[in-house]
C-alpha cells in the first residue's frame, strides 16, 4: 500500500507542537537510516515534571548497594501469574507480575474481586519474605485495565478508546482514569497497561478500537489528562497515591502505522513522519508524568522496537527526558533479532528496563544473569534499569504501603461498579455515538412506542464490551458475569416501561404484534490484537443475516433504526441503505442504557439527551479504502473526520452505492473453514498416503479406491458443512491447502487455538490425526482418535488443539501451506463445520498436548 503523507494543519497543541514544526518543514520520505547514524531530530524536548529528588536517590543508592547481582537481575524481569507462583517469587525476586489477558485466580476468567485481592497479598508477603534470602522489595502487580479495571466480574466497563475519542472530551478521561485505578487498586493492583496513544492508520488492524483517532492531535490532547487521572497530578497530594495506580503508556512507537494493518507488522516511515503522527501521545503523556512506557511489537523500517537503541534510549530517555522506565510486551523481546524469549541481552541494552518475560520468565533471568556476569550487560546499564523500576516504586510509596488489602481502598469492592462510575460511563456512552443518518428525523424515538429491540448485540454485555473484557479474546461469557451491567435492551425496556410504552425482545426481529418501531443492535463480535486483523474492511463477508434483518423489517413497513456495534469503522453501506437511522455506537462497555438515553425522548416528549459524539476516525467509502485519514493526499471519505450529526440537523442521506470494491472470495480473517467452502485463498483437497489427490470443487467427491468421500451436511444452514467418510481401505488425507504460506507466529505466542467446529457420526476404528504442515519435514501430528471416540456421538462441538501444542510437535508455524487437516487409515464418520483460530476458551473439548 502507498502511505500518502499528511500534509500539515493547525490546532496541535502546544505541548506537541514542535513535532508538527518538525514534519513541516520538509517530509523525508525515504526509510530511516540505521539507528547507528542518527537522522536530523524532529524529536521535541519534553520536560520531565518530577523535579530531582536527593533524599530519594540517597535511598535508592543505599539500597542498592545491599543488593546482589541476583537482586537486581530479578528486578528486570516481569512473569506472569499463570506460569509463576508466590513460591516462586520467594526464590527468583522478580521485580513485578502481571495479569495477562488469560490469566486469572485458579485460572477462572470469573474469579471473584476478594481472590484477586488474596494473590495480591499472596505475591506482596512473598516479595518481602526474606527468609531464603535477597532483599525485601515489594513486586509490582501489573494488569491490562485498558477499558475500566475489566478483568474483574462487576467492574465499570468503559467504552474502548476508540468511542471514547469520539466525545472530544479530555475532562472526561481524566474522570475515567480516577475511576480506573479506584477499582484496580480496591482488587490489590497498583499498574495499569494504559493509556494507548495509538494513532491507527489502517483500520484493518485489530487493535484500531483502542486508539482514540486516527488524528495526531486528538491523541495528544487525550494522553496527559488520562495519565493523570490514573496517577493523579504532578505536585498534588493525590499523585500516586493509594488511589492511584501507575500508568503505562503504549506501545512506543508505530503500533499504529504498520503495513497493511497488520499487528506486530513494520511501519515503514520517515522519521520526521514517525514522530509527528505515532509519537503524539508520548510528550503530553510525559510532561504529566508517566511512571512507564511499554514497547511495541512492531518494527520500524524493519527493526523490532523491543531491540531499538535510538528510540528507546536515545530519543525516549535522552531526547524526551522520559523519568520512569521502559517495560516490554508479551515476549516481545523474543521477536529481536538473534534473540528469544528465554535469552535476549539485546533487549535490555538496548533501552528496556523491564521484561514482559510472561512465561518464559525463569529461562530470561538466567540468562539475563549469566549476560550481566559475562559482560554483555554492563553493570552500568543493569544499575540504570534497576534505578528506574526502584524510583517508581519508591515514588508510589510501595515499600511503606503494606501488603494490598491493607492499603486505602483494598477490599473496598463496593467501589466496583459503583453507581457514581456507571454513572460517569453512562455518560461517556452518550457522548460517543455518532449518528450518521436520521432519515425523515425518526429519532429521538417516543418511549411511549411498543419498540421491537432485535439484533444479537442488543441483549449481550459481552458483545457490547468487545475485546479485553474478563479475558484477552472478550469471548465466552455470560449475562452472569456483568452483575453491575445493562445490555442495551435492558436500557430501551426500562425506559419503555416507566413512560407507559413496551420493548420487545427478539434476536430474529420477529413479533406477533406489530411494533411502532424496532431498533436493531448489530456488529462485531469481541476480538484483541492480531486476531481483529482484516483483509478487507467489509463488514461480516458472505453473511448477510444483519442486513436480511434490516430489509425484512423495512419490508414490514416498519422504521428500522441501526445500532453498529464496532471497534472501526466498515463498509456498511448496505446496512446504512437498509436502515432509517444508523448509529455508530462502537463497544460502549457495561452501560447500555446510556444508548436508551440518547435514541428516547423524555415520557413528556422532549428531547432527553441529544448526540454529541464526531467521528474520531474517517468511515470508509469502499470496503478498499485502507488510506483513508484526515489530511492525506486524495482524501475522500465516506463520513469525514468529526463528522456527526445531532438532531437539530437534517439527517437525511442519499441512497450509497452498494459495490464494495472487494473483487474474488471476501473471506475472513483467521477462517480456514466455513458456509461448506474453504476460506480464501485456500482449496480443500482429498489426498492419499502418496499425495495424489483431488481438489474438492463440489460434493459429492472421492478419493479414488473411494478411501475418502465428502458430502455435504447441515448445521446452522443448508449444506454448511461437510460430512467425511473414511472406508478404511488405506491411509486418507483431507486437508485445507494454502495458495501462500501462513505465518502464525504471533498466534502462537499469544496462546491461540486451532479450532475445528464437529460431529462425530461414527467413531474412529484405528487411530486418527490432526496435522498442520509447510513441506517435507515441517508436518506436525496430533493423536485424536481416543479425544473424537470420547465425544458424544451425533453431537457438534468445537475441538481445540492449541497452537503451541503444534508448534511443540515440529511445525514451522511462521509458514504453513497446509493449516489443518484430519488422516486416518482405518473407519471414522466425521462432519466439520468450521475450521478457525480462536481463544482458549471457545473450544468446548481441547486436545491436550502430547507429553503434557
Amino acid at each position: 500500500m502507498t502511505h500518502h503523507h499528511p500534509t500539515c494543519r493547525t490546532g496541535f497543541l502546544v505541548s506537541v507542537l514542535l513535532l508538527a514544526l518538525a514534519a513541516c518543514k520538509g517530509e523525508d520520505k525515504a526509510a530511516a537510516p540505521p539507528q547507528a547514524q542518527a537522522p536530523a531530530n524532529p524529536w521535541p524536548a519534553v520536560t520531565w515534571p518530577l523535579p530531582p529528588d536527593a533524599a530519594l536517590e540517597r535511598r535508592i543508592t543505599d539500597l542498592m548497594a545491599t543488593m546482589t547481582v541476583e537482586d537486581k537481575v530479578g528486578q528486570l524481569v516481569q512473569g506472569d501469574i499463570a506460569s509463576i507462583t508466590p513460591e516462586d517469587l520467594r526464590r527468583y525476586r522478580l521485580g513485578s507480575v502481571l495479569a495477562g489477558g488469560n490469566s486469572d485466580p485458579g485460572g477462572r476468567y470469573d474469579a471473584s474481586p476478594a481472590e484477586w485481592l488474596a494473590l495480591a497479598d499472596a505475591f506482596h508477603a512473598a516479595s518481602m519474605d526474606t527468609s531464603h534470602g535477597g532483599k525485601a522489595i515489594p513486586v509490582l502487580f501489573g494488569i491490562d485495565a485498558v477499558h475500566g479495571q475489566s478483568n474483574i466480574i462487576g467492574a465499570t466497563l468503559f467504552p474502548h478508546n476508540i468511542g471514547l475519542g469520539a466525545t472530544r472530551n479530555p475532562e472526561l478521561l481524566r474522570r475515567i482514569g480516577e475511576i480506573t485505578a479506584l477499582e484496580t487498586r480496591a482488587t490489590g493492583m497498583e499498574w495499569a497497561f494504559a493509556p494507548t496513544v495509538a494513532v491507527p492508520q489502517d483500520d484493518r488492524w485489530g487493535r484500531t478500537y483502542e486508539g482514540y483517532s486516527e488524528s495526531p492531535e486528538v491523541v495528544a490532547s487525550y494522553a496527559g489528562a488520562m495519565v493523570e487521572g490514573l496517577q493523579g497530578k504532578v505536585g498534588s497530594p493525590a499523585f500516586l497515591d493509594g488511589r492511584h495506580v501507575i500508568a503505562s503508556v503504549k506501545h512506543f512507537l508505530g503500533d499504529g502505522g504498520t503495513t497493511d494493518g497488520k499487528d506486530q507488522g513494520d511501519t515503514r516511515i520517515s522519521e520526521a513522519e514517525l514522530v509527528r503522527i505515532h509519537a503524539a501521545g508520548y510528550p503530553p503523556a510525559i510532561a504529566a508524568g508517566a511512571q512507564t512506557v511499554m514497547a511495541s511489537f512492531n518494527s520500524v523500517n524493519g527493526e523490532k522496537m523491543h531491540g531499538h537503541t535510538w528510540y528507546l534510549t536515545d530519543a525516549l530517555k535522552g531526547r524526551m527526558n522520559f523519568g520512569g522506565f521502559v517495560v516490554g510486551d508479551w515476549n516481545g523481546h523474543g521477536q529481536v533479532k538473534g534473540c528469544t524469549t528465554t535469552d535476549c541481552p539485546a533487549t535490555i541494552n538496548a533501552g528496556l528496563d523491564m521484561a514482559m518475560a510472561s512465561d518464559s520468565w525463569k529461562g530470561f533471568y538466567e540468562t539475563t544473569l549469566a549476560a550481566v556476569k559475562g559482560g554483555t550487560i554492563t553493570q552500568e546499564r543493569l544499575d540504570d534499569a534497576v534505578r528506574r523500576i526502584l524510583r517508581v516504586k519508591t515514588r508510589l510509596g510501595l515499600f511503606e504501603a503494606g501488603k494490598p488489602s491493607s492499603r486505602a481502598v483494598g477490599g473496598q469492592f463496593a467501589l466496583i461498579g459503583a453507581p457514581a462510575h456507571r454513572e460517569v460511563a453512562r455518560q461517556a456512552v452518550r457522548e460517543s455515538l455518532v449518528l450518521l443518518k436520521n432519515q425523515g428525523g425518526v429519532l429521538p424515538l417516543s418511549p411511549k412506542q411498543r419498540i421491537l429491540v432485535a439484533g444479537d448485540g442488543a441483549n449481550d454485555v459481552g458483545k457490547q464490551s468487545g475485546g479485553w473484557t474478563l479475558n484477552w479474546q472478550g469471548t465466552g461469557t455470560t449475562r452472569n458475569d456483568f452483575p453491575n451491567a445493562d445490555t442495551i435492551y435492558e436500557g430501551i425496556a426500562q425506559q419503555a416501561k416507566a413512560a407507559g410504552g413496551e420493548a420487545l425482545f427478539a434476536v430474529d426481529g420477529r413479533y406477533t404484534t406489530k411494533p411502532d418501531v424496532a431498533v436493531v443492535v448489530f456488529g462485531e463480535n469481541p476480538y484483541a490484537e492480531f486476531q481483529g486483523d482484516l483483509p478487507t474492511l467489509a463488514y461480516k463477508p458472505g453473511d448477510d443475516t444483519d442486513l436480511a434483518l434490516l430489509k425484512r423489517l423495512k419490508a414490514d413497513g416498519i422504521p428500522v433504526v441501526a445500532v453498529f456495534l464496532s471497534g472501526r469503522p466498515l463498509w456498511v453501506n448496505r446496512e446504512i441503505n437498509a436502515a432509517d437511522a444508523f448509529v455508530a455506537a462502537w463497544l460502549p462497555g457495561s452501560e447500555g442504557a446510556g444508548i436508551a438515553d440518547v435514541l428516547l425522548r423524555r415520557p413528556d416528549g422532549s428531547v432527553q439527551h441529544d448526540f454529541k459524539g464526531t467521528l474520531s476516525f474517517s468511515w470508509p467509502r469502499t470496503a478498499t479504502q485502507y488510506a483513508n485519514n484526515v489530511g492525506q493526499k486524495d482524501y475522500n471519505p465516506q463520513f469525514a473526520f468529526g463528522f456527526g450529526l445531532t438532531y437539530a440537523d437534517n439527517g437525511d442521506l442519499a441512497a450509497l452505492p452498494e459495490a464494495s470494491g472487494v473483487t474474488g472470495n471476501e473471506g475472513a480473517a483467521g477462517v480456514f473453514f466455513a458456509r461448506g467452502d474453504a476460506g480464501s485463498g485456500m482449496a480443500l483437497r482429498l489426498e492419499d498416503s502418496t499425495g495424489q489427490g483431488v481438489t474438492v470443487t463440489q460434493v459429492p467427491e472421492s478419493l479414488e479406491g473411494d478411501l475418502l468421500k465428502v458430502t455435504g451436511v447441515d448445521h446452522l444452514a443448508q449444506e454448511d458443512g461437510r460430512r467425511l467418510a473414511w472406508s478404511g481401505k488405506g491411509e486418507a488425507i483431507v486437508a485445507l491447502q494454502s495458495h501462500t504460506p501462513l505465518d502464525l507466529q504471533r498466534e502462537s505466542n499469544g496462546d491461540l487455538m486451532l479450532l475445528t467446529t464437529l460431529r462425530v457420526d461414527a467413531a474412529p476404528h484405528g487411530e486418527a490425526w490432526l496435522a498442520v504442515g509447510c513441506g517435507t519435514g515441517c508436518t506436525a501430528r496430533i493423536a485424536i482418535g481416543p479425544a473424537l471416540a470420547s465425544l458424544p456421538a451425533g453431537k457438534w462441538t468445537r475441538v481445540g488443539v492449541p497452537l503451541k501444542c503444534l508448534a511443540a510437535a515440529g511445525a514451522e508455524v511462521g509458514k504453513l501451506d497446509r493449516p489443518w487437516s484430519l488422516a486416518t487409515s482405518g473407519t471414522m464418520t466425521v462432519s466439520v463445520s468450521r475450521v478457525a483460530l480462536g481463544a482458549l476458551n471457545e473450544a468446548e473439548t481441547t486436545i491436550a498436548c502430547p507429553g503434557a
